[in-house]
This record gives structure tokens, sequence and C-alpha cells, in this order.
């Protein structure tokens, strides 16, 4: 006979633990300026702080490697991200936010600041800024002229973006990036994470499935993480990262993990969950990185007479910077 969800969690109880979660409110208002004579123009900037340092009047989200991409997505009305983009002397610098990987209809504005100086500020001048130059309403800084090498900042910003994603590319519009050489990562470097909320399609997709079978349950969590080193990170570092996770420690020791490609997990998941499937690639992919993970699987007794069946599954990222985590779970006596 097969047991109820909510009595299983009665009986057996697991630690929870969150990470905390990077940025919070947005400081800045909404600031409109318009662009020359196009009335149709109309730059989101944010608000000069008092601090005299734009960065703290964004949303943070890490570094960007030069030539790479990163995908996220807005939460409110306006917002202001910002990315720490390391460029060396003499470079001409690409940024776009692409058609792929961005929503329907988003409205955004793009801005670079910087170099940061010796007191960790980037200023508030703006060096280059762009409303609708990408596709449709999207921004597009084809060439950037940046003579002094350092980190700079970049600003994506949206009055209507809430619910959508964007996706940030950046390139080497001159031969000068080449000289840029980022160092590998030291000998055992682990991951930190910081825990993002998930999408609210993803969270309407898990519940959908969560409600079909009392006696299965799952788990969506989404984490980003910094990589500032040449290279991509590997699939083992993103597992042990999320077995560092208190929540998932009990993973350890008591199972060995199997190598998965993306479309490998499909046939793993319960079939009430396989919507999230197609859903999550397109949410957190880039559209080129190859997307792996690591499935962890066990059986135990939960209560007398009761056995729990566990699988975790870490989804790598490994260009988006991101670690997807999926568990799912049934019961039975």
């Amino acid at each position: 006979m097969m047991m109820g969800r909510k009595l299983m969690e009665k009986l057996l109880v697991l630690p929870v633990a969150m990470l905390a979660a990077c940025g919070g409110d947005v400081a800045g208002t909404e600031q409109a300026v318009e662009l020359g004579e196009n009335s149709q123009g109309v730059l989101f900037a944010p608000s000069a702080p008092a601090s005299g340092n734009i960065l703290d009047a964004t949303t943070n989200l890490g570094p960007v490697t030069l030539g790479g991409a990163v995908q996220t997505y807005f939460t409110t009305n306006p917002q202001y991200y910002s990315f720490k983009v390391q460029v060396p002397a003499n470079s001409l610098v690409g940024l776009e936010v692409t058609h792929l990987g961005s929503s329907m209809y988003l409205d955004t504005s793009l801005f670079v600041y910087g170099p940061k100086n010796a007191a960790g500020s980037y200023g508030t001048t703006v060096l280059a800024q762009d409303d609708d130059a990408g596709y449709g309403q999207l921004s597009k800084l084809a060439s950037v002229p940046l003579v002094q090498g350092g980190e700079y900042l970049v600003v994506v910003s949206s009055s209507n973006g809430s619910g959508k994603q964007f996706r940030l590319q950046t390139s080497c519009a001159g031969g000068a990036c080449t000289s840029l050489t980022l160092p590998p990562a030291p000998a055992g470097y682990q991951l930190t994470l910081s825990e993002q909320s998930i999408t609210s399609q993803l969270q309407s997709t898990l519940a959908t499935g969560e409600a079909v079978y009392e006696y299965t349950s799952g788990s969506l969590r989404r984490f980003d993480f910094a990589w500032p080193y040449s290279g991509e990170p590997t699939l083992a570092q993103a597992d042990a990262a999320a077995l560092g996770i208190r929540d998932y420690d009990y993973y350890y020791g008591g199972t060995t993990g199997t190598t998965l490609t993306y479309a490998q997990l499909h046939g793993y998941l319960y079939s009430e969950f396989q919507p999230l499937h197609a859903q999550i690639l397109s949410t957190y992919g880039n559209g080129v990185e190859n997307v792996q993970v690591m499935t962890h699987y066990y059986t135990r007794l939960v209560a007398p007479g009761a056995s729990g069946w566990f699988r975790l599954n870490v989804i790598l990222f490994p260009q988006s910077k991101k670690i997807i985590v999926f568990e799912q779970t049934a019961y039975e006596t």
C-alpha cells in the first residue's frame, strides 16, 4: 500500500538549510533619458548613489568572462543588474543582450562604467550606453573602446522585465582582447553557491507534477556561482558543492554518482516531472554549452514497514555559471 506524502513528511524529518541569496532590494529609481530625437528610445539608468559608486545602485551578479555570456531574469520593475568584466588595455569590447536566450517583448538598456579604482569604485560616469540597437527593443554596443585596462561594470536594466529572462553576451571587437589570459582555478578549488529563486513557470510546472500522486514529491532549486578562471568548472566540482549543502549531505557515502547527458536525464525523471526537462534547459542554458548531470540514487527504510526512494540530480550549466538541483522522492509501505 502506498503511504501519503504528508504522513511520510511527519515520519521523515530532513535537515533544512538555506544559503544566503545574492543581492536584495535594488537601489535607485526609474530614470528616463531621451535618446536624441527618437521619442521611442528611453534609457532606464540607475540613479547615482550617495556613495559615488554606481555598483551600490545595482544588484551585482558577479563576474562575466570576456568572450562569455550570462543568462538570468528580472524580478521587479524597474531593475538594474550589474556584471564585472575584466578587460585588457586598448580593447574594443562588444556587449549585447541577445535575441537567443531573451524573452519576447523585453525592453532593455545597457551601460558601461569604470574601470574600478583603487578604492573599489566604478564611479558614476557612463562610458557607453544603448537602448534599442539590438534585436527588437534589446540593447547592443557593437564596439566600445576601452583604453585603460581593468575591471569594468556592465549594467543591464529594464522597466518592464519582471518575470522575463535575458542573455548578456560579451565579445572582443578587436584583437587586443587576446592579451587577456585568465589564470587556471587553484587546485582543490570549491565553488561557492548563492541560491536564487526559480521562475514562476518552473514553480507552476513543479506544483502540477507534485499534485499528481500523494506518494511522490519533487524539489527544484537554483544556485549561481562565480568563475573568474580559465576553462570551465567541472561536474565533480558542481556535485561536491551541491552535496555540501546540508539538505543533501545524506547522499554522501550512501550513493555513487552516475554521470548523464542532459538528454539522458529525461528518462530518469518520474513522468509527472518530465515537463520540467525542456523548461529547465530553455530557462537557464545559453543554447551552446554542454549541460551535464550527476545523479545519485538510493533506497532506505524510513519507518517500520515503509520504504523511501530518493534521487538527486545535480545539473551543471558551465558557461551560464548555474547549478540546478532537482530531487524526486517516492514512498511505499
